[in-house]
């Protein structure tokens, strides 16, 4: 059975292959969602963009991304830096070993959206 691994929260755990990535988050009480999303969402259909993880291995043992994951993904600034990694854990299928990071932040200020000029020394 594949596991899944949340190194942030020393967490890991195994689940059926194929299975569905937020169910299982859900299922061992990770939550997927921030604040007012965890009643405000999509419900798992793809739309909302809010349970966004950032895949850190094991990219090739989830499902490929779909033209609707993809076009979600595009609207969202959170995956600006990240567009190789950021999955929605609701679009996934689990077929082997995977590492993630749950909630991942912004990189806004991170050096593959634009260079500092400041603090200029």
């Amino acid at each position: 059975m594949p596991k899944v691994s949340i190194p942030a929260q020393k967490l890991e755990f195994e689940v059926p292959a194929g299975s569905n990535l937020r169910d299982d988050l859900r299922r061992e009480g990770v939550e997927v969602y921030q604040g007012l999303t965890r009643y405000v969402n999509c419900f798992g259909h793809g739309t909302c963009g809010e349970c966004r993880i950032l895949v850190k291995k094991g990219m090739e043992n989830l499902s490929p991304k779909g033209l609707f994951e993809k076009a979600t993904l595009f609207r969202m600034l959170s995956t600006i830096g990240h567009e190789n990694e950021m999955r929605l854990s609701c679009q996934c299928a689990v077929n082997g070993d995977v590492e993630i990071e749950v909630q991942p932040e912004m990189n806004l200020s991170g050096e593959t959206f634009w260079a500092k000029p400041w603090p200029n020394k």
